[in-house]
């Protein structure tokens, strides 16, 4: 009964039900997430990394510690903070080896969940090697957890045979099956790999066949345009400069300079008409001369 608790397991248990009445009921996560945090604050520190680690002993604050835990992390996921989760629960047990199973258990699977098992890669390994959790009921399906959820999604083949291989929990029967898993896993991760790689030849192929065919018609029209504009070049050096000049100049005259309205400035305008017609004459053949009105 919450009644014959201590005074503190009291105050903890009694926020961890308003936080379950929050996540479930109510729906409130970030509520939920501050009763947790309460809670957990309310049970004080746990141990350092010393011999005594009666935060993973059996006991009313130990559990009421664990669930708090729990209900945060699945409002945290619920709200998509799922990457504060593990720092989240760390700041109430300080170090990888003092989470409880339950604890270990939800942050793999959260993480595997949203494709992210590195996150739980040095945690797991961590926990696993303490020597005081390898006492646990739990440890067994924790360890075939962080192989199937962790280290194989990850390819860290080598790393999972070695684990099985030193693991006493398994029996010669259970190290032969997760051995063939391991390795069935290494074979499909194999298959993945070629896959992609003869895939990312078939794309830098194409790549290559469209750049080469862009190149051939940019040299094309790079081509075309050289023997346009050296056409151009040599059609212009035969063109009577000192003349364009002059009927340049002679126009500058006739509309900055003079009035054409003025009688004197006829002779100017008939000698810019001369001219013009004899540049005329210079640059177009009489085939394609357009014709000229006066």
């Amino acid at each position: 009964e919450p009644l014959a608790w201590p005074p503190v397991s009291a105050q903890a248990a009694s926020l961890l039900e308003e936080a379950a009445d929050l996540l479930v009921l109510h729906r409130d996560f970030a509520a939920a997430v501050e009763r947790c945090e309460a809670g957990c604050d309310s049970l004080g520190p746990g141990p350092g990394p010393g011999p005594e680690r009666c935060e993973r002993a059996p006991g009313v604050s130990a559990e009421v510690k664990c669930s708090l835990c729990v209900v945060g992390i699945q409002a945290l996921a619920e709200m998509n903070r799922w990457r504060e989760v593990l720092s989240w629960v760390l700041q109430y047990y300080h170090i990888p080896e003092h989470l409880p199973p339950k604890v270990l258990e939800l942050c793999i699977l959260l993480y595997s969940k949203v494709r992210e098992p590195q996150v739980m890669l040095e945690v797991g390994s961590s926990w696993l090697r303490d020597q005081t959790n390898k006492s646990l009921p739990e440890y067994s399906s924790l360890l075939e957890l962080y192989l199937l959820h962790v280290l194989l999604p990850l390819g860290q083949f080598e790393g999972a045979e070695e684990l099985v291989r030193s693991c006493d929990v398994f029996d010669s029967e259970q190290q032969l099956a997760f051995l063939g898993t391991i390795c069935e896993t290494r074979c499909q991760w194999i298959q993945r790999e070629e896959m992609h790689s003869a895939a990312e030849e078939q794309n830098d192929a194409a790549t290559e066949t469209v750049l080469g065919a862009l190149s051939q018609k940019l040299l094309t029209m790079l081509t075309l345009l050289r023997r346009a504009l050296r056409s151009m070049s040599s059609h212009f050096y035969l063109l009577p400069y000192k003349k364009m000049l002059l009927a340049t100049f002679l126009l500058y005259l006739v509309v900055v300079r003079l009035d054409p309205a003025s009688p004197t400035s006829l002779p100017f305008i008939y000698k810019l008409v001369q001219l013009f017609r004899q540049a005329w004459a210079a640059v177009f053949s009489p085939i394609h001369r357009p014709p000229i009105q006066d």
